[in-house]
């Protein structure tokens, strides 16, 4: 790569959402949502139940398919090409090769049950992208060890705690190399004595200067991690800024209103 490809590269967004939009039936989930994500940033976004959240976070891999606007991941108009000012949608072979690129993690951890937490790092990379089993398996122990399991390679699901499974989940998304990563209240579903150990798994992760949009409820995390900060409520983004203002210092009612019941 030049440096002048290197420089353009490291100057454009890792996300940019252009007026995006997405219904339900009747129900407009998504009502024009702009926002940009740069290279190394972690974005964090709250609001209540409802909002949009996670539906936004599904429309950057294209888990969602939008309805009006554009998203680009690095560049790239995510789930459709453009010729003229027509889209059209990629087939589905094309908009899983763009989904390689983003790791995801769920609230629910969805790892495969009938494999141990090592098997469950290493399908994707073999399966997807063919790598070697015992490339994949190095690579997969020693993501393990990172994100504090390299004991526990050789355990299922079910002997894992909720905490420990998220961690799986984690390691299972870098696995596969990704630029970005998306994450859905990761910590949601877990006991909150379990919340810490993936929100330092998470912490690391952003100090490695990954890429994070982070849909999140943990208020601690998005003030000492977040770059930025997004308040969504009823499919629109209210109010955005740095973290530590945001929340010191709201500027909205309805961002007043939220916070109050949350902090």
């Amino acid at each position: 790569m030049s440096d002048a490809t290197a420089g353009s590269a490291a100057a454009r967004p890792m996300v940019e959402a252009r007026a995006v939009s997405k219904r339900f039936g009747s129900n407009e989930v998504l009502k024009g949502i702009s926002l940009t994500v740069d290279r190394g940033q972690v974005m964090c976004v709250i609001g209540p139940s409802g909002s949009g959240k996670s539906t936004f976070l599904r429309c950057i891999n294209h888990l969602e398919v939008v309805d009006a606007g554009r998203l680009y991941v690095d560049g790239d108009l995510i789930g459709y090409r453009e010729r003229g000012d027509k889209l059209y949608e990629l087939k589905p072979a094309e908009a899983a090769r763009q989904r390689r690129d983003i790791g995801m993690v769920f609230q629910h951890f969805n790892l495969f049950p009938h494999l141990t937490a090592l098997e469950n790092v290493v399908e994707a990379p073999i399966r997807v992208k063919g790598v070697g089993r015992r490339e994949a398996m190095e690579r997969g122990r020693e993501l393990l060890v990172r994100v504090g399991l390299g004991s526990h390679v050789d355990h299922y699901p079910a002997q894992l705690s909720g905490g420990q499974q998220q961690r799986v989940a984690i390691a299972r998304a870098l696995a596969m190399e990704p630029k970005l990563m998306l994450f859905d209240e990761p910590t949601s579903a877990l006991d909150p004595e379990l919340v810490g150990e993936v929100l330092d798994v998470m912490r690391e992760l952003a100090a490695t200067g990954m890429t994070m949009v982070v849909v999140t409820h943990e208020m601690g995390f998005a003030r000492e991690v977040g770059d930025s900060l997004v308040f969504m409520d009823g499919g629109v983004v209210v109010e955005a800024g740095d973290p530590r203002e945001v929340l010191a210092n709201p500027q909205h009612e309805r961002t007043k209103a939220f916070l109050s019941k949350v902090l």
